[in-house]
């Protein structure tokens, strides 16, 4: 592999993932602070975010660890938490397939982030597609660790209050929403995801809405499919 395509890459990667920078570092410096608050040394949060890389389950399993062993608990908790991520991972079988063996790590660091940028990003001229994935990918995965080991690390010396500092994720994707809304001239999918989350939501709960609402937006879309394809949509 040439450096200039790597290079390449990666300087078509760093701008489009510098606002997940920001989010990643207050969450990941909250995640750090919260595990440090349960008496777990820095090398638990740092470890768990390279191996694990999970976000809000890693803010679960904290709380797993302090509790009696109970595997078939934690399982079913971690499906029940992280279902979006099946339905992430269908969503970008076509762009991932024939990529190599960098897929592997592709499937590794989906997260809602990263799957949010390589889903709508227009890859530069020039820039191999599947390296441009890989370093989005990569910089995400880099600036969750960074913000677990600030927090880890230096959290005990923060003097700021940061009550409502998780809000900046729903922030970031107002604005990856907003982006994506003005480039596109369809709305069909957007309009479509709005309105099946927002029933989810009043007939399950902000508790249970987001896995029902992720399977009606697929069965939705995929009996769509071929209109939008014939349309020239998607």
């Amino acid at each position: 592999m040439r450096k200039e395509t790597l290079e390449r890459a990666a300087r078509a990667a760093l701008p489009v993932t510098l606002p997940i920078l920001a989010g990643f570092l207050f969450v990941g410096i909250a995640y750090g602070i919260f595990m440090r608050s349960l008496g777990f040394s820095a090398w638990y949060p740092i470890l768990m975010s390279i191996l694990i890389f999970a976000g809000s389950m890693q803010f679960v399993a904290g709380n797993l660890l302090t509790q009696p062993f109970d595997p078939l608990n934690a399982l079913l908790l971690t499906l029940l938490v992280n279902a979006r991520h099946m339905f992430y991972g269908i969503a970008m079988l076509e762009k991932y397939q024939n990529l190599g063996p960098k897929r592997w790590y592709l499937m590794f660091g989906l997260c809602d982030e990263t799957f949010s940028v390589n889903v709508s990003a227009e890859v530069p001229e020039g820039v191999d597609r599947g390296w441009f994935y890989f370093f989005v990918t990569l910089f995400d995965n880099f600036y969750w660790i960074l913000g677990t080991t600030l927090g880890a690390l230096f959290g005990s010396f923060l003097t700021f209050d940061t009550q409502g500092i998780l809000f900046v994720m729903t922030a970031l994707f107002l604005v990856i929403f907003s982006n994506q809304w003005m480039r596109d001239s369809n709305h069909i999918p957007a309009l479509v995801g709005l309105g099946i989350s927002f029933l989810a939501l009043m007939l399950c709960g902000a508790d249970r809405f987001i896995p029902i609402s992720m399977l009606g937006i697929l069965l939705c879309l995929t009996v769509l499919r071929p209109y939008l394809e014939k349309e020239g949509r998607i």
